[in-house]
């Protein structure tokens, strides 16, 4: 007997509750030995980013496509029922009706998906708060800390800004790191 190909597809989720809605599949997946080898990776893209709390770099992973999680699997009817029985798991994307089979992923959209995924865990951790100029910050950090000004220019590639602040009542330019500032 030939080998059944193993597919991506792509499972609709309630938003928030993707990473439970992974573990519950991997448990469920693992409970019955005859489905094991059927559905061998449930991924779920996510990007690392930053967050400024409190005046401290705070990291935290956000999903890169909300309410999706993506499977690999053989897609025999046990397995379809397995994975719809799964608590939070709307359905599968491009099916209308529960009863529909499941559209598998393209090859195309598999390498570009695949690709994005390591992309994103090559990447740095992005900052989640993009500064714009004329925006009024407060320093947070430093000698000028608790001062507040205008953003005049914002480098992205150095995470720098270039900001006036009153000192004294003279308007004075600063160059500050993204972690130095807060939005007002």
């Amino acid at each position: 007997m030939a080998e059944i190909e193993k597919k991506w597809y792509v499972i609709r989720a309630v938003t928030g509750t993707e990473k439970k809605v992974k573990s519950n599949i991997e448990s469920e997946v693992q409970s019955l030995p005859h489905i094991k080898d059927l559905v061998p990776r449930v991924l779920i893209p996510t990007e690392k980013i930053y967050q400024i709390r409190n005046g401290k770099k705070v990291s935290k992973e956000r999903n890169y496509f909300p309410g999706y999680v993506f499977v690999e699997a053989v897609m025999v009817p046990e397995v379809k029922h397995t994975l719809l029985i799964v608590p939070g798991v709307l359905g599968f994307v491009g099916c209308k009706r529960k009863m529909d089979p499941p559209i598998p992923l393209r090859p195309v959209e598999v390498t570009r998906m695949l690709g994005k995924v390591d992309e994103l865990l090559e990447q740095e951790a992005t900052y989640a708060t993009p500064f714009i100029v004329g925006e009024e910050i407060k320093v947070t950090d430093g000698p000028f800390n608790t001062f507040t000004g205008i953003i005049e220019d914002v480098n992205l590639e150095k995470k720098k800004l270039k900001v006036m602040v009153k000192i004294f009542g003279r308007k004075t330019p600063l160059e500050l790191s993204f972690m130095q500032v807060e939005k007002v």
